[in-house]
């Protein structure tokens, strides 16, 4: 039996280190290598193969070697029927809706999410090619009942919410969508499938930008959509090939490394988040804390009974202070760097300021600007000390 056949009986982690890798048959190596091709040999008659085909070893955009044994990782690790791996985490989004969504369906969606569903759905979709959107507070599920109509087509929600951490409750708003004939897809990146597997809750699909926690090293970008295969063939042959977002064998390659390690890391951004978020409380400088593994936070008891055994390494916090007092407290910080992206091995922090166009869909508490920090696997010690002493730096007392 190859190792990409480690089904379900296995372990998370067992399966995070053996699905989807084999013995190369040519080289005897125990890891695949990186097929750095862009075609593939035809067989002796071309002439009746389909160009637009998708899954095969033909040319690279229909699909790829380094592309199937990852997808194959993704289904396991999502418990997922099939996946599909693109060139990030907005291609996987884009490619999903893309698919499903045609002129006069409606889609109710999160109104926290990545800044580029909001684009896609409110904006782009919306005013090019006449799919009908509606922003909803998921949190609350009877927001999502009302917001239901003849034509919805799809739910899309992102829980935990980015960037403000608010939490949906997925088993519910799957029972509320498929009562009426609809599809959920949930973004799952800032939990990952080790904390939270949205198809095991009735989800339809999970999507996830594998750039974040399952790559988990930074260097590489890459995004999946997990469902059912009837779907995801959909999907493959209309946005795969004809959208063109497909990942490199490089990056692959590297994606299928960093998951190997992705459940010991996220023990670790789990139990580090949780610290950071307890200790930031603490402070009588800090204005909020926005972190569901916090038993005062809004999403708390949902997040509890959907989120095992952790709440990912996200969180969100202000200060008691004005604009440049949170660049000048950025600029103190040593061990945590300043940057977009989340997930990363190191901790990352952006101020996000008072203007984001979004405002006006967020908890007042997050108005006068705030931080998105994604607490890395350093030392806790050393993340608490860097923010201990940037306060203070900044004119802060600490406790």
């Amino acid at each position: 039996m190859g190792k990409h056949t480690f089904g379900s009986e296995y372990g998370f982690q067992t399966r995070a280190v053996h699905t989807g890798n084999d013995v190369d048959g040519e080289t005897g190596a125990i890891k695949r290598p990186i097929t750095m091709a862009n075609s593939y040999e035809l067989p002796y008659d071309p002439t009746d193969l389909n160009w637009s085909s998708a899954g095969g070893n033909l040319y690279t955009r229909n699909g790829g070697s380094n592309q199937k044994y990852l997808q194959e990782k993704i289904a396991s690790l999502e418990g997922g029927e099939d996946c599909i791996v693109l060139a990030s985490g907005v291609a996987a989004l884009s490619g999903l809706f893309f698919a499903l969504l045609e002129k006069g369906d409606h889609v109710i969606f999160s109104s926290v999410t990545y800044i580029a569903v909001y684009r896609l759905l409110h904006e782009l979709l919306n005013n090019k090619f006449g799919v009908e959107t509606t922003i909803v507070d998921t949190s609350d599920v009877e927001n999502v009942k009302k917001a239901i109509r003849p034509n919805t087509k799809l739910i899309h929600i992102e829980t935990p919410g980015n960037p403000t951490l608010n939490i949906s409750d997925i088993r519910a708003i799957a029972d509320v969508a498929h009562e009426h004939g609809a599809l959920l897809s949930v973004d799952n990146t800032f939990a990952s499938p080790f904390n939270q597997r949205p198809i095991e809750l009735g989800a339809d699909f999970s999507v996830e930008s594998l750039t974040k926690y399952i790559n988990g090293h930074g260097d590489a970008m890459g995004g999946s959509i997990t469902g059912k295969k009837e779907y995801l063939d959909i999907i493959r042959a209309q946005s795969q090939i004809n959208l063109g977002g497909t990942i490199s064998p490089f990056n692959a390659w590297l994606i299928m490394r960093g998951a190997v390690t992705l459940p010991l890391r996220m023990k670790q951004h789990n139990e580090n988040a949780l610290a950071v978020a307890k200790w930031l409380q603490k402070q009588d400088c800090v204005s909020f804390v926005a972190y569901p593994g916090l038993e005062d936070h809004k999403g708390h008891e949902i997040a509890a009974k959907q989120m095992n055994p952790g709440f990912g390494g996200v969180l969100s916090f202000g200060l008691k202070a004005d604009h440049d007092t949170h660049n000048r407290f950025v600029s103190h910080l040593n061990v945590i760097t300043s940057a977009v992206s989340l997930g990363h091995d190191e901790s990352l922090i952006v101020f996000l300021g008072e203007n984001d166009e979004r405002q006006y869909l967020y908890p007042d508490e997050f108005s006068n600007g705030f931080f998105r920090f994604s607490v890395g696997i350093e030392d806790v010690e050393d993340i608490i000390g860097d923010l201990r002493q940037a306060l203070e730096k900044t004119g802060f007392s600490t406790k």
